[in-house]
């Protein structure tokens, strides 16, 4: 088979410059915890032209910015600023907007983002470890929640597998909100153990039909990026969910702390060659075009 060279929609990526001061945990000396480690060497500017250089090589034609934990008093700020960024260099295509869903003013966030024309999602990061529930079992989160509906707003949920119980009831009890899926589940155990509780707790996911997925940040702390430790992490996924439901993502330059943009999309495009073009289509492009609506889908 032959690994996919055309058109390609990155699903999952950030623009920032810290010395802004609007991202707090990108600021000079703070240390938050991150599963990568020490992330000192993303704390620089990241903007259109710097990816662009990244991806040369791979005909990256839209991208879709989410959210960099900007100030959370300010989320609106951060979709103005995203927006200004488009509006000068063409990118992002789509934006997956900032709105803290068990605040008083959740509704009033969420209707102020969504009369943004690019904002097409919404993250906010749930908590919730399997042990501990997070905000996802909160009922004023819920309500929060249950006003995406109403904008036609999509959620993206980045959140660990062992908390996908959680997910699996908003899944449920909200069927007409699409779930997106950020880095396939966080499979960050890759022992036998930790990749079969993954796989079975994806495999619950993947009944509902409103989830999809996005294939990225599949970095592990201390090691580069290869595609024989992810192999089986895409693969397996496209099995579960099916390509229409999967998108390939670079998490850029959040990943760039494992490896280079070239390193990641040729690794997932090797992995990939064997599935017929069709369904690299989807994975490369079309769901992400399909969910976030950029380019010629908007």
């Amino acid at each position: 088979m032959t690994a996919w060279s055309g058109p390609m929609v990155d699903a999952h990526q950030h623009f920032w410059e810290p010395a802004r001061g609007r991202n707090p945990w990108l600021a000079p000396g703070a240390a938050i915890p991150f599963r990568y480690g020490d992330y000192a060497a993303i704390k620089r500017p990241y903007l259109p032209a710097d990816y662009r250089r990244d991806a040369a090589g791979h005909d990256v034609v839209e991208t879709v910015y989410v959210e960099t934990e900007w100030d959370p008093a300010d989320g609106i700020g951060e979709t103005r600023y995203a927006a200004a960024l488009q509006a000068e260099h063409g990118w992002p295509n789509a934006i997956v907007a900032q709105a803290w869903l068990h605040h008083d003013d959740a509704a009033e966030q969420l209707a102020r983002q969504a009369a943004v024309p690019l904002v097409r999602s919404i993250r906010h990061k749930p908590g919730g470890d399997g042990r501990t529930p997070g905000l996802m079992s909160d009922p004023g989160w819920r309500r929060g929640y249950a006003a995406l509906a109403r904008h036609g707003l999509h959620f993206d949920l980045q959140a660990p597998w062992q908390a996908f119980a959680e997910a699996e009831a908003l899944a449920r009890d909200f069927p007409e909100t699409l779930i997106v899926l950020n880095h396939a589940g966080l499979p960050a155990d890759r022992s036998e153990a930790g990749l079969r509780g993954w796989r079975e707790a994806m495999a619950r996911l993947s009944d509902h039909a409103n989830l999809r997925v996005k294939i990225s940040g599949l970095g592990q702390r201390g090691r580069p990026w290869r595609a024989e430790d992810n192999r089986a992490i895409l693969l397996e996924t496209v099995s579960l969910f099916g390509a229409a439901r999967c998108m390939i993502a670079s998490n850029f330059p959040v990943d760039s702390l494992c490896g280079s943009l070239d390193t990641i999309f040729a690794g997932f495009k090797a992995i990939a060659a064997d599935l017929p073009q069709a369904e690299q289509a989807w994975l490369f492009r079309d769901t992400a075009r399909a969910v976030y609506r950029t380019g010629g889908a908007a």
